[in-house]
C-alpha cells in the first residue's frame, strides 16, 4: 500500500526502513528485534511507529509464531484506529491481515466473518490501494472458505476478483494460489494444475528467483493436483521441494510447512 511505502520513503534513514529491508529479504527473525526496536522507542512521527509496529506483526507471522502475530496485530490495529480512526485504509489492511493469521490457527469462522466484513466495506473501491486491500481480504475469505470445505464459492470468489484485477501484483499470485485451491478441493486437479503452473510463472515473474512470502505454495498447489491425477512421482517431487522452501524460508512452525507435512504424509500413511 502506498500508506506503508510513503512513510518508510518520508523517515529515511531511519531504523524502521532496514526492518522493512530486512523482512522484504526473508531475513524476518532480524526484522522482528529491528522493528521491535523502533516501536520501544516509540518515534515522534505516527507514521513510523505503525510502520514498526506492523512489521513486528508480519515478521512473527512469518516465522509461524501465528498466536503471537495476532496479538501483535492487536496492538498495532489499537493504535491505527486510536491515530487514523476504524475506518481508515491501513486500519482495514492490518484487520485483513490478521485475519489470515486467525486462519492459520484453523480459526477458519473468525478469519471468514472479519474478512467478509472488510470485503464488504471495500466492494465499491476505485482507487487502487483499496483495490488492493479488497482483493487480499477476498483472498483470505476464500482461504477460509476452502478451509471449511466451501470449494464452489471460494472458487466463485477467486475468479471474480481476479476479473477485476488489472495488474500483476502479489495480491494476483495469491488469487490464483486461492483458485487452484478451490480446484483442488473440487477433485478439479487438471484445471487446479493449470492455475498452478499460470501461478509458478507469476511467483518467478514477481520474486526474481527469491523465495518471498509465497514460498512453498505453488509446489504444494500443484503437488497436491499431479496426486489427484494419479501422477504420484511428480507430486512427490513437488511436495518435498515445497516442504524444503517452506522450511528454509519460515520454520517448522509456520501453517504452510504444517501444510506441506500433510501433504507429504499422504504418500506415506502411518
Amino acid at each position: 500500500m502506498k500508506f506503508f511505502r510513503s512513510r518508510v520513503r518520508r523517515t529515511q534513514p531511519s531504523p524502521v526502513i532496514r526492518a522493512a529491508e530486512l523482512h522484504q529479504a526473508g531475513r524476518y527473525a532480524e526484522a522482528e528485534a529491528q522493528a521491535r526496536a523502533v516501536a520501544r522507542s516509540r518515534p515522534d512521527a505516527r507514521g513510523e511507529l505503525l510502520v514498526a509496529l506492523t512489521l513486528v506483526a508480519v515478521a512473527t507471522g512469518a516465522q509461524g509464531r501465528h498466536a503471537e502475530a495476532v496479538t501483535a496485530y492487536d496492538e498495532a490495529l489499537s493504535f491505527c484506529r486510536e491515530s487514523f480512526g476504524p475506518d481508515h485504509l491501513q486500519t482495514l489492511k492490518l484487520r485483513s491481515d490478521r485475519a489470515q493469521q486467525l486462519a492459520s490457527l484453523g480459526r477458519y469462522a473468525e478469519s471468514e466473518t472479519e474478512t467478509e466484513e472488510i470485503v464488504r466495506a471495500t466492494a465499491d473501491a476505485t482507487d487502487e490501494d483499496t483495490r488492493l486491500v479488497a482483493a487480499a481480504a477476498t483472498n483470505g475469505l476464500a482461504y477460509a472458505l476452502n478451509a471449511q470445505g466451501h470449494h464452489v464459492r471460494a472458487e466463485a470468489l477467486a475468479r471474480d476478483a481476479l476479473t477485476r484485477m488489472t495488474e500483476t501484483h502479489r495480491v494476483r499470485l495469491v488469487l490464483q494460489l486461492a483458485l487452484a485451491r478451490s480446484l483442488n478441493g473440487q477433485a478439479r486437479h487438471g484445471e487446479a494444475l493449470a492455475e498452478a503452473t499460470t501461478a509458478g510463472e507469476l511467483h518467478r515473474a514477481l520474486t526474481e528467483g527469491r523465495p518471498g512470502p509465497e514460498a512453498g505454495a505453488v509446489d504444494l498447489a500443484a503437488g497436491t493436483a499431479l496426486l489427484g491425477l494419479g501422477r504420484v512421482a511428480e507430486a512427490r517431487a513437488r511436495a518435498d521441494a515445497g516442504h524444503a522452501a517452506c522450511l528454509a524460508a519460515f520454520g517448522p512452525d509456520h501453517h504452510r510447512t504444517q501444510e506441506a507435512r500433510e501433504l507429504q504424509a499422504r504418500f506415506d500413511p502411518a
